[in-house]
């Protein structure tokens, strides 16, 4: 008896009891870090591959349901995604010639209007300038001589003709991949669909799946295009109240400003850079120069204030500082181009959240 009581496993403590789960929590916390910071390093490392097919992705949302309508006039799915493919991308072409020579005549005039902008702020700087020179003088005064001559390093790099033409040759293929993708995403209807339910073992299960996937595709597909009408609308107000100031080219900072908006706070930061320094180079008034940049601001607040929640509703409306991270988050893993997706990826995976129970809260997170 005495070995058999030797013997038996001693009772487990409390602080045993208590420590196990949390020891368990920590490892699955140190994994899920692990794995997020997997993840990154892959969208990183392989965004010349993720980048066109996240846009490929987002693209078949906006258009699919151009190619359902076809597809119930009697139109089958392969050939009405070939006419959606190539009427998008024949507006896209036709946009981009209109504003083409407006686009030549501002960039050749660019150095010669940002010279004429800096003379016009020369009343603003003077002042200081002399506090600057007043600087300088008291550091000549005070500091020590530096005799040691100052060599300077030139790294030579690509000329500029080899980089623009590696640019191009990078944006042709990327797009290409684009077009490629979308239009096998628009043909194949719901083919992955159907690839998903057969996998699912029971009939609710598959019930579930399609109306989970259909509600997901109608409300990802009205977001985006949503997003699209308010851009356009603001590229055509901007256009307008552009052309009553008085600038030139008013269809080139509309269309600029359009594209700016899908890059929220840096997007309308660059635009009133850009404005101030073309209203500074075409009017002789501080007073009516300023006016552009402000015009465009008094338009940029009505859409953020009244249109967007106007049109998105309470349920698709994004939180500012998950929109900022998502920004900043996206650019540094894909460049300009990922500053573009942020706000369409946040809101699909907004979207893709309230539609499952157990990411419910992340939903509500990226929510307004």
């Amino acid at each position: 008896m005495a070995d058999t009581a030797a013997a038996s496993p001693p009772e487990p403590s409390v602080e045993t009891v208590v420590a196990a789960p949390v020891g368990r929590r920590r490892r699955s916390a140190a994994l899920s870090g692990l794995l997020f910071a997997g993840v990154l390093y892959t969208l990183y490392f392989a965004r010349a591959l993720v980048v066109p097919i996240v846009l490929a992705v987002l693209l078949d949302f906006l258009l699919k349901p151009l190619v359902r309508a076809l597809r119930r006039v009697g139109i089958p799915e392969a050939a009405g995604a070939a006419i959606v493919v190539l009427g998008s991308l024949g507006s896209v072409a036709a946009a981009t010639y209109q504003l083409a020579d407006p686009a030549r005549e501002w960039l050749a005039s660019a150095p010669a209007s940002l010279r004429q902008a800096t003379d016009r702020l020369r009343a603003v700087r003077r002042p200081l300038e002399g506090l600057n020179r007043t600087a300088h003088q008291v550091q000549q005064v005070t500091g020590e001589p530096n005799d040691t001559a100052t060599r300077e390093v030139a790294v030579k790099g690509p000329p500029l003709t080899a980089k623009l033409l590696g640019g191009a040759q990078a944006f042709i293929t990327s797009a290409l991949e684009v077009l490629i993708l979308l239009y096998f995403l628009l043909a194949s209807g719901d083919l992955f669909l159907q690839k998903l339910i057969k996998l699912l073992p029971q009939l609710s299960d598959k019930k579930t799946a399609v109306a989970i996937a259909r509600e997901m595709e109608t409300a990802i597909s009205t977001y985006l295009v949503t997003l699209m009408l308010i851009n356009l609308a603001v590229a055509l107000a901007v256009a307008g109240v552009l052309a009553l100031v008085g600038l030139p080219s008013p269809l080139l900072w509309g269309a600029l400003a359009g594209l700016a908006e899908f890059v929220p706070y840096v997007g309308a930061t660059v635009m009133v850079a850009l404005l101030s320094l073309a209203g500074l180079a075409t009017f002789d008034h501080l007073g009516h120069a300023l006016l552009v940049p402000g015009a465009y601001l008094a338009v940029n607040s009505l859409q953020a204030n009244v249109l967007s929640p106007l049109l998105h509703g309470r349920r698709l409306a994004l939180n500012p500082v998950a929109i900022f991270l998502a920004v900043l988050l996206c650019w540094w893993l894909w460049g300009v181009l990922g500053a573009f997706l942020a706000v369409p990826l946040l809101a699909t995976v907004k979207i893709f959240c309230d539609h499952l129970d157990r990411l419910a809260p992340v939903g509500e997170f990226l929510g307004r």
